[in-house]
């Protein structure tokens, strides 16, 4: 008598499992390189914080980027590493709180790789960012997007979140075309934000927003309107590390004014209400990816 056919996988969002790939082999190369990615951004941002003289250049980016240092040490490596380790005992929240980890990281380390010359910790911001950017593409190829997408069975909230990442793309994409605009018309360089920076910090930081933020936002709106699976986890990982970004800028900002440079504030009156929109509507996103009891049993050990 022949066997029945083994049942299928039912896939849920808080055990991402590759359909091409084993438990095992979704997660070892992604969860390597991100903790090399972890590991040199911690010491990255250790010696940032306590090195004096590591950062070349202008004041107001070096204390820019000791800001940046902090929330790396003591928020984006700490999360990332629990994310990892939960991520690879089948949680599909953790999956893209990593994912999510590991495009801050990017972004950031852009600004400490580009926005500076050489320095003491050159090869070092290189090396992060580099393995950043690599871990987070094998991360999210490991990813289940249909089994994630199909846990999001809530068209009118993701037609919200949607909206939200729609109202960011448009706000921010608007304001930097306008202000690139009036430069190429007038010559005037944009004056970009509250923090203190050089007209190149400036230049790259608008190029980085309309390169990737401004894109991934837009897209994450059509994709999530339409209830395509990857908008949700797109979304979920700008949205994850779009907090982050927000809670960057903020510290950054009094550790400029502590440092006494010129022009320098330590608060941005406008900034905490877009960060809590990013936060709540990351919860948000994360909140519906949530398991239901029984995963419990599809944890990768039981596979």
């Amino acid at each position: 008598m022949s066997r029945p056919a083994p049942a299928a996988v039912r896939p849920t969002a808080d055990r991402p499992l590759p359909s091409s790939v084993g438990p095992r082999a979704a997660w070892r190369a992604p969860y390597v390189l991100s903790s090399v990615a972890a590991a040199l951004a911690g010491l990255a941002a250790l010696a940032g914080l306590l090195v004096h003289g590591v950062y070349p250049g202008p004041a107001s980016v070096a204390e820019m980027l000791r800001g940046y240092d902090l929330v790396t040490l003591t928020v984006a490596v700490p999360v990332l590493a629990v994310a990892q380790r939960r991520a690879r005992r089948g949680s599909g929240r953790a999956w893209l709180v990593w994912a999510g980890m590991l495009a801050y990281l990017t972004y950031t380390y852009a600004y400490h790789l580009l926005g500076t010359t050489f320095g003491d910790l050159f090869l070092l911001h290189a090396a992060v960012t580099g393995s950043s950017i690599f871990a987070l593409v094998l991360t999210v190829t490991a990813l289940d997007v249909a089994g994630i997408g199909a846990r999001f069975a809530r068209p009118a909230l993701g037609r919200l979140i949607g909206a939200v990442l729609a109202l960011l793309a448009a706000g921010l994409g608007g304001l930097w075309v306008s202000a690139a605009a009036r430069s190429a018309v007038t010559g005037e360089v944009p004056a970009g934000s509250a923090l203190v920076e050089p007209d190149t910090v400036v230049h790259l930081g608008i190029a980085l927003d309309l390169t990737l933020l401004v894109p991934a936002y837009a897209l994450a709106a059509v994709l999530l309107w339409r209830g395509v699976a990857a908008g949700f986890v797109l979304a979920s990982v700008v949205l994850v590390s779009g907090t982050l970004h927000q809670v960057s800028y903020l510290v950054a900002l009094p550790f400029q004014a502590a440092a006494g440079i010129p022009g320098a504030v330590a608060f941005d009156p406008a900034e905490p209400a877009i960060a809590i929109l990013f936060a709540t509507a990351a919860g948000t996103l994360l909140w519906a990816a949530g398991a239901t009891p029984d995963d419990r049993a599809m944890h990768p050990r039981n596979a």
